[in-house]
Order: structure tokens, then sequence, then C-alpha cells
């Protein structure tokens, strides 16, 4: 497998993936600060931020929790192919060291 395709497809998800957590933790400042701790008129889910509820409409809350889930399995799958990045990564300089006649310092 090629090192820089992995490391390419591992940094195509982390980072996007870091960006939609980011934008999922503003995204909840701004609606602490600003939405109705009260039902209100189209405004009937409750959303709990810091403990205290919050109330959004259906699309404000969907889009909260769509934002969060992908962020966090983009996440996920871009640590998970970083990880094999790096045990490639590893294995690759192993050989590379074991090929060049080098024997270990002890």
């Amino acid at each position: 497998m090629k090192l820089g395709i992995l490391r390419f497809f591992a940094l195509l998800f982390l980072l996007p993936g870091l960006a939609a957590l980011v934008a999922n933790a503003m995204l909840s400042t701004r609606y602490f600060d600003t939405m109705p701790r009260e039902p209100q008129e189209m405004r009937t889910v409750p959303h709990t931020l810091n403990g205290q509820v919050v109330y959004l409409t259906e699309h404000d809350d969907r889009q909260l929790n769509d934002l969060r889930y992908y962020g966090l399995r983009s996440f996920l799958l871009g640590m998970a192919l970083g990880v094999l990045y790096l045990g490639a990564m590893a294995t690759s300089l192993e050989r590379w060291h074991n090929s060049e006649g080098y024997e270990a310092e002890e």
C-alpha cells in the first residue's frame, strides 16, 4: 500500500471531522446564548447544554446532531487511518534500516 495515499485519506477524514466538531461546539455555544429557556412557538425540542435546557426547532436539533455525528465518525475514521499510516511507516522504516545492513546498538 502506498504510504502517500494512506496519509492523504487519513488527513481527508481527520481534518474535516475536527472542523465539524469545532463547528458543533461553536453552534452549541451560540444556541446556548440565543435560544429560549422555555418552549415557544416552533421551538419545542428540548436540548441540554451545559446542564441547562434550551428549546430548539426540529431543524436546528437535527442540524446539531448531524454535525456532531458526522464530525465524530469522520474524525475517528481519520484517526484509524492515521494509526495504520504510522504502523505502515514504522514497518517501512524498519525494512529500510535492516536492508542497509545496520546493526542494533546495545
